[in-house]
């Protein structure tokens, strides 16, 4: 979250699937201006989880997309560039599940 944070990822949200959803334990999901921010961030979030040696189990949507998946196991962060995360809308897909506050982990 910290990591996405300091690119200036917009709209931070995290959502609690353990009771919807049996691909991960929570969403993280946030939004970026440009693509070149999307990629800052995508970068960002994968030097510090190796940093701290969690293993990135995959990266989706990488090369020229707009909307950038990480999993890294119990937590899977989509990176949106904001027009996109607007069409898909994974809040509303994933209304059932609850928001986890992220005040103590964001500065």
């Amino acid at each position: 979250m910290q990591a996405a944070d300091s690119k200036r990822a917009e709209d931070i949200v995290a959502l609690d699937v353990r009771e919807v959803s049996l691909l991960a334990d929570y969403f993280m999901i946030c939004s970026a201006n440009s693509e070149r921010q999307l990629n800052a961030i995508t970068e960002e979030i994968i030097e510090k989880e190796e940093e701290n040696n969690y293993e990135v189990k995959r990266i989706e949507g990488k090369e020229g997309g707009k909307w950038i998946l990480i999993d890294l196991g119990d937590l899977i962060i989509h990176v949106f560039h904001a027009p996109e995360r607007s069409f898909y809308n994974l809040e509303k897909l994933w209304s059932d599940a609850p928001l986890v506050d992220l005040n103590e982990w964001i500065d």
